[in-house]
């Protein structure tokens, strides 16, 4: 991959997408994560405005760290960037003290993880209406369009994805040339929804440079039967998670109404 080239490319297309729309910048998560420190370091390499908005939500400390190092960083290098934190603990909590008790679902867990990657969606379309911002997408090729490893409506929900098209090998070679925190660089990648310090590896039972191979062999019309051992295994990850994930990777589908029922 040519870095450089990538990083401009990636760069023109936000600023020129951005000048279109007549909005004056991006708005985007910060997790500490390498996704959004690379997406929000392309957005300020725009020269746009660009607004930093971490969203605890009981946080691993270790994950909070990151994100402050990240922002930190990147207002010394980019005069347009600020930072606000908005703290959803409580709206989490209150949200689950509302709802009806359901502790004995085996998808709890999963749903109110889910819930505090929408909390954020919300928390970021609030500061994008109020500035005329674009919400900057954070999710890689791997996530979005391989596994489907991201909250419908949540980090999914977003109005461009810079990333999307770069594997996480991609994401992570322009990080280096990006500049990004080393502690970020070198952090085990985690969603960070559960509270605790759960590797997205750990959720998927693959690491991304397995899942990245997985994606090529499936593109070149592999099948299981082609593989054993722990290919085999990484294989049917991905294809399991490939297939069940498709409501998330394809366009809503539309009732039609025939003509003659309207």
């Amino acid at each position: 991959m040519q870095t450089e080239k990538v990083i401009n490319h990636i760069v023109n297309w936000l600023k020129d997408y951005a000048n279109k729309s007549h909005m004056n910048g991006f708005v985007i998560g910060i997790s500490g994560g390498i996704d959004s420190a690379v997406t929000s370091t392309l957005c300020a390499l725009t020269g746009l405005e660009v607004l930093c908005v971490e969203m605890p939500i009981h946080q691993a400390q270790s994950q909070v760290n990151r994100a402050q190092e990240h922002i930190k960083q990147l207002k010394k290098r980019f005069p347009k960037v600020t930072k606000t934190e908005v703290n959803l603990t409580g709206v989490f909590d209150n949200f689950i003290t509302t709802t009806p008790e359901e502790d004995t679902s085996p998808q709890l867990n999963l749903a109110l993880a889910n819930t505090r990657a929408r909390l954020r969606m919300t928390t970021l379309y609030y500061f994008a209406g109020l500035r005329r911002y674009l919400v900057a997408g954070t999710g890689n090729k791997v996530e979005d369009f391989g596994v489907g490893f991201y909250t419908k409506y949540g980090d999914g929900g977003v109005d461009l994805s810079p990333i999307a098209d770069l594997l996480k090998s991609d994401v992570y070679a322009l990080a280096k040339a990006l500049e990004v925190p080393e502690s970020i660089q070198n952090a085990a990648p985690t969603d960070g929804l559960f509270g605790d310090n759960r590797s997205d590896e750990d959720q998927i039972g693959a690491s991304y440079d397995e899942l990245e191979w997985a994606m090529k062999m499936q593109d070149e019309g592999k099948i299981a039967n082609d593989f054993s051992g722990r290919e085999l295994e990484v294989f049917t990850i991905y294809s399991r998670l490939n297939r069940i994930n498709q409501h998330k990777m394809t366009p809503i589908p539309v009732c039609n109404i025939p003509v003659d029922l309207k």
